[in-house]
């Protein structure tokens, strides 16, 4: 799962009324659409300061956003003035074509982020909220801030000094959360209390600030502690707010959220096709490799019961190749040097240069809600790191858990996973997409083109041969890719109908190939992130449809290289404006 690096944003959302500038030139439409962003951007960082660090702004890296009632009413009246003022201040008519693409994503964020703060009340339903501003606002200064370590430090120390004032926030506006949402921050709050009592220390050992670095996160852990007996005595016996957003609440925000100029039953359609298509795949090659499992031993009856045991055996076969806990991260950094290799030998793309992907395990206080997320470089600061983060299974499963666990993400599928969060996945994307001069693009990005070229390049990569002798690879693209399928059903399921969370365990687990401890996981994930899951299925549709139709017209012409690279170049943008943003790299009329 990506992090993606405006969550706060999207939660909040920040604006100011803008009015435009006189200056001795009259700037084009373009340019004033580009000083326009800017002077929101420079108001939203005075009113969430850890945004400007997740961005790569480091001028406010001693201070914690005030999440008070006050200031969130304040985020929420100056982001509808900055709506209001876009075009009195910016013509449309005047723009290029790219400046009139950024002025459609610019828009479409600000409603975006209008309708969550309206529709979802995430400060008053998202516990989750206060605790990962503490932990975030830290983590970030002293993993992926580009200036001096001592500085960092510093910077970090005042910002726990802050803590119990965002923390007393959280108590006063928290009303009635979701009881979901209200366990996970549970969850994530002990974490958080691990990292600042000892992890935390770690990162800055050696240091000549370690002593007072120990002393801040014990003050702050202390704070947690408090904040913890409130979440669980408090907050928990109350949160019975609905996690559903009900059928036409999730069709508003999923057309929003997408940006795919689909619906939501077409979505659904879709994907509901997919997984009978996807399935077909799956016996073939499944009926291929039984006998190399299953030697001596007939192949299940043709029909539907015998089928899905020919998958679900072969699977399960496939699955007993997997390494233990402690080295879940050793094994994904094995991966890479034969992903680079491949990339560059077959022509796929250009790798960025210098590497800066990190492969860490995901910190305690991070977990909860997926295996592995790529947190890249801040837009403004592209020369700092991006993180491939992976989580272990929680100590506190057993053991029969962990296999599954295990299992589910065994060597193969390893690899499938590394191919999407890092190479060319995530990683490579989001480095291309710091790249693109268009700041609206590098800071504004969509999720939807992020997860689906993540899931473009899973079967892009296997179809230009990698893995080519290894069938089993194979059948775990295709399950990793039903995964996407099934997020899709399960999102509109949960979320338009009273699927029950059973009901939803046995469509992962029956329909998906997953295991118990992955499925648990996504029933979690799927009340607390509505519309999110449908992104990887949809975006993937995206691409595939773009390719199909620029490589039939490109005919003999069509170069991959070139036009990934055209993909990538033209930044992290809706997908709906995928073609008339990539045809002209191309040499190829608009339409």
């Amino acid at each position: 799962m990506l992090r993606v690096a405006l969550r706060i944003v999207l939660l909040t959302g920040f604006g100011l009324a803008l009015a435009s500038t006189t200056t001795a030139q009259q700037p084009d439409a373009d340019q004033k659409l580009e000083e326009f962003f800017d002077r929101y951007m420079e108001a939203g960082f005075q009113l969430s300061p850890t945004l400007a660090t997740r961005l790569g702004d480091h001028r406010f890296d001693d201070r914690l956003d005030d999440v008070s009632p006050e200031k969130v009413k304040q985020m929420r009246e100056l982001n509808a003035q900055t709506l209001r003022d876009l075009p009195t201040v910016v013509s449309f008519q005047g723009l290029s074509p790219a400046g009139q693409i950024d002025y459609e994503i610019l828009r479409e964020y600000l409603e975006l982020a209008l309708w969550t703060e309206d529709h979802e009340r995430p400060y008053e339903r998202d516990p989750r909220i206060y605790t990962s501003l503490l932990t975030d606002g830290v983590f970030l200064l002293l993993t992926q801030s580009t200036l001096p370590r001592e500085e960092n430090i510093a910077n970090a120390l005042r910002r726990m000094e802050q803590a119990e004032s965002v923390l007393a926030a959280g108590r006063q506006q928290l009303s009635h959360p979701p009881r979901v949402v209200t366990e996970t921050a549970i969850q994530q709050n002990r974490g958080a209390i691990q990292f600042f009592e000892e992890a935390l220390p770690a990162l800055v050992a050696e240091s000549p600030q370690l002593v007072a670095v120990k002393a801040a996160g014990k003050q702050v852990a202390a704070a947690l502690k408090r904040h913890q007996t409130y979440l669980e005595e408090e907050l928990l016996p109350k949160s019975d707010g609905d996690w559903r957003l009900g059928k036409e609440a999730f069709n508003e925000k999923l057309v929003r959220v997408l940006a795919a100029d689909m619906t939501a039953p077409e979505v659904l359609a879709l994907a509901e096709q997919a997984l009978r298509d996807t399935h077909a795949a799956m016996l073939l090659i499944a009926r291929q490799l039984w006998s190399e499992y299953f030697p001596g031993e007939p192949v299940p009856p043709d029909d539907p019961a015998g089928r899905r045991e020919t998958i679900d055996r072969v699977v399960a076969a496939i699955g007993k190749d997997h390494g233990r806990a402690e080295t879940l991260v050793r094994d994904a950094r094995d991966t890479v040097a034969n992903l680079k290799r491949f990339i560059t030998e077959r022509k796929i793309l250009t790798l960025p240069a210098p590497d800066r992907c990190q492969i860490i395990e995901m910190p305690e206080f991070q977990r909860g809600n997926s295996v592995a997320y790529l947190n890249p470089a801040p837009p403004l600061d592209s020369a700092a790191d991006s993180i491939y983060a992976i989580s272990p299974p929680p100590s506190s499963w057993d053991d029969a858990r962990v296999d599954t666990f295990l299992s589910e993400y065994n060597q193969r599928m390893l690899q499938i996973l590394t191919i999407h969060e890092a190479y060319p996945g995530h990683y490579v994307q989001l480095e291309y997409g710091n790249r693109n001069p268009s700041k609206i693009r590098r800071v504004l990005y969509s999720g939807t083109f992020a997860e689906g070229w993540a899931n473009y390049t899973e079967q892009m990569m296997l179809d230009e041969g990698y893995g080519a002798d290894d069938l089993a690879l194979r059948l775990m693209q295709l399950k990793f890719y039903l995964r996407s399928v099934v997020n899709a059903l399960l999102d509109h399921k949960m979320h338009c109908t009273d699927m029950s969370d059973e009901e939803a365990l046995r469509l992962m687990i029956d329909e998906g190939f997953q295991g118990e401890g992955e499925a648990r996981l996504k029933v979690v994930r799927a009340k607390q992130t509505s519309c999110q899951l449908s992104t990887y299925f949809v975006g993937k549709q995206a691409f595939l449809r773009l390719r199909q139709q620029l490589q039939r017209e490109l005919g003999k012409q069509f170069d991959l290289a070139a036009y990934h690279e055209a993909v990538l170049n033209a930044g992290t943008i809706p997908v709906k404006f995928l073609d008339r943003a990539v045809r002209p790299d191309l040499d190829l009329p608009v339409r």
